[in-house]
């Protein structure tokens, strides 16, 4: 028997008056008044505390909400993608579904079980955060590994603008080759423009700063007036918003069945590129699509090459004599280096006016000829060879 009803009883009997039995059991005398009132009305059973939960809750999540928060985490998680409660917002306002607050819909996660507990992390608020301040103004990459059904491992190499996380492109190779860093860079800029500076790692991919060369991606961007930034070594940081990405992929790609070949999983990651680009929020960019961001402001370029015009890249190995050929307008041209280069793999840069023959192992530019349609041979113009003009600049 509780002590609120221990004085009641004490009180109805006339063994005590309000006052003592109010003293004795610990309570006002004020309340004892309101236990009595409560006796009349509903016996003993009456003076038993009652719940101050409210009789109704207007703001309370509805059945259809809760409902919905968990399919969406479900669905979030089998698909790979982000599902934490600001993501889950994100989708329930699209769907114009009336959005809780993120804390309620942690706990609606955490009362149906699907929140795994984890060590604490670090906070945000520690973190120093470098961000581009607009779409093109620096192009993060770097690649990744990843493994086929049948256990071989393959690479995948990246391109992310730094200001929206925009991927802009996303590619499988047997192995990444610099060629292939050129050739997927300048697929990147002929679909978005080009990047007023790019940072990547001091891979042999991306530079040859510690060799005492250059490569062909360091010619190319030299020759587009582009800033080529690369990371301290031993410091990954620098490139933490790729190195971010890569996370985000393989878990995406970790919800997909093995594949056998790398066409297969090229077509993954072009499901991936668009579902990433264009159909989840970024925390980093305001919960807005990467997409969203990367089309929302004016795009940077670079300082040096913003009236060039196109131009296409060619890689070849002379000949005996350092002879060459480029086809143009469907007929054939022939190009001479010089016999001193002859057996020397080279990067062909075409543009409108002219093209410039670059050795790839020193970055000595060997020759350029003047374009002119109306003849069959081009003449070397350059009469002195000298190196590739063009830094590096270390972050």
């Amino acid at each position: 028997m509780s002590k609120h009803q221990v004085a009641v009883l004490k009180v109805v009997s006339a063994q005590l008056s309000v006052t003592a039995a109010a003293a004795q059991c610990g309570i006002s005398r004020g309340h004892l008044h309101r236990l009595l009132a409560r006796y009349r009305e509903g016996g003993l059973e009456g003076v038993e505390p009652r719940s101050r939960r409210p009789h109704a809750s207007p703001q309370r999540t509805s059945v259809a909400v809760r409902d919905r928060i968990i399919e969406l985490r479900t669905d979030l998680v089998a698909r790979g993608l982000d599902a934490g409660p600001a993501t889950i917002a994100w989708h329930l306002e699209r769907e114009g579904l009336p959005v809780p607050s993120t804390s309620t819909i942690r706990r609606v996660l955490h009362g149906a079980g699907l929140v795994t507990p984890e060590p604490h992390k670090r906070p945000r608020s520690s973190w120093i955060r470098f961000e581009a301040a607009a779409p093109n103004e620096v192009w993060q990459s770097d690649f990744t590994h990843w493994r086929l059904a049948d256990g071989s491992e393959v690479e995948i190499i990246n391109w992310l603008d730094d200001h929206s996380r925009y991927l802009l492109a996303c590619t499988a190779f047997a192995r990444v080759s610099g060629d292939d860093v050129v050739a997927t860079f300048t697929a990147a800029g002929d679909a978005h423009g080009w990047p007023a500076a790019t940072l990547t790692d001091n891979g042999a991919v991306y530079t040859s700063r510690f060799t005492g060369g250059r490569n062909s991606f360091e010619y190319l961007l030299a020759y587009l007036g582009i800033r080529q930034k690369n990371g301290a070594p031993g410091h990954p940081q620098t490139q933490g918003k790729i190195e971010r990405f890569h996370q985000t992929l393989k878990r995406w790609l970790g919800q997909r069945p093995a594949v056998n070949s790398l066409v297969e999983l090229q077509a993954q990651l072009d499901a991936f590129h668009l579902a990433y680009n264009e159909q989840r929020p970024h925390r980093a960019v305001g919960r807005a699509t990467p997409g969203e961001a990367y089309r929302a402001t004016a795009k940077a370029r670079p300082s040096e090459a913003s009236g060039r015009g196109h131009f296409r890249l060619r890689y070849d190995l002379t000949d005996g004599k350092g002879a060459m050929t480029i086809r143009r307008g469907g007929r054939l041209y022939h190009l001479n280096a010089g016999v001193a280069h002859a057996r020397r793999r080279v990067l062909a840069i075409v543009d409108e006016q002219e093209v410039t023959i670059v050795a790839l192992d020193t970055g000595e530019i060997l020759s350029n000829h003047r374009i002119e349609p109306d003849k069959g041979y081009w003449r070397n113009q350059r009469r002195n060879p000298g190196r590739w003009p063009g830094s590096q600049e270390t972050s």
